[in-house]
């Protein structure tokens, strides 16, 4: 399976590390794929190196003004002209979609597939990590945009919140049907 993971590329405390790399590495183990970034900073850096020395593949979708910080090595590198090229094609190559924590950008991709979502253009399962609480806020909202009328699709179709990175893995292959 290939899983795309939307998250911040900045250096991180261990409450938001600690998950993330538990995350990459059931994700390696499993044999899967992760598609990301790119980057070799970070909350990015930390999740490629778990996933690649669980035995996972990595694959990854940077920008041009980026490029310096790109992971050398991986399974496959893509370079897009521009953030929205980039978004596009993360999404193209991702069977299902983690966010998690980090700033505008990651919450650019986030809303970029709940939107596909919500008009029936994708149909690919999306997680939300709610590492360390980071997350509440926003799941008020969204519960609040439901709540109100402005979702026409059910926020559980919409995305699953999980709270843990193996439950965030498991709602994925069962979504999918791998195991």
């Amino acid at each position: 399976m290939n899983i795309c993971v939307f998250l911040s590329a900045a250096d991180l405390d261990e409450r938001y590390t600690r998950p993330a790399r538990e995350f990459a590495e059931l994700v390696g183990r499993a044999g899967h794929t992760l598609v990301w970034g790119g980057s070799d900073v970070g909350l990015m850096k930390v999740v490629a190196d778990g996933v690649e020395e669980a035995g996972g593949r990595l694959l990854g979708v940077t920008v041009e003004f980026l490029a310096n910080k790109s992971r050398p090595g991986v399974d496959e590198m893509v370079i897009a002209a521009d953030l929205s090229e980039r978004k596009k094609l993360l999404l193209e190559k991702a069977d299902a979609v983690v966010i998690m924590v980090g700033g505008t950008g990651t919450l650019d991709e986030a809303t970029e597939i709940l939107e596909l979502k919500k008009h029936g253009r994708a149909e690919k399962p999306v997680v939300l990590l709610n590492t360390a609480g980071f997350y509440d806020g926003l799941r008020e909202q969204f519960r609040r945009m439901e709540d109100e009328g402005f979702l026409p699709r059910p926020l559980s179709e919409l995305m699953f919140f999980a709270e843990e990175p193996a439950g965030a893995l498991a709602h994925l292959e069962e979504q999918l049907g791998v195991h």
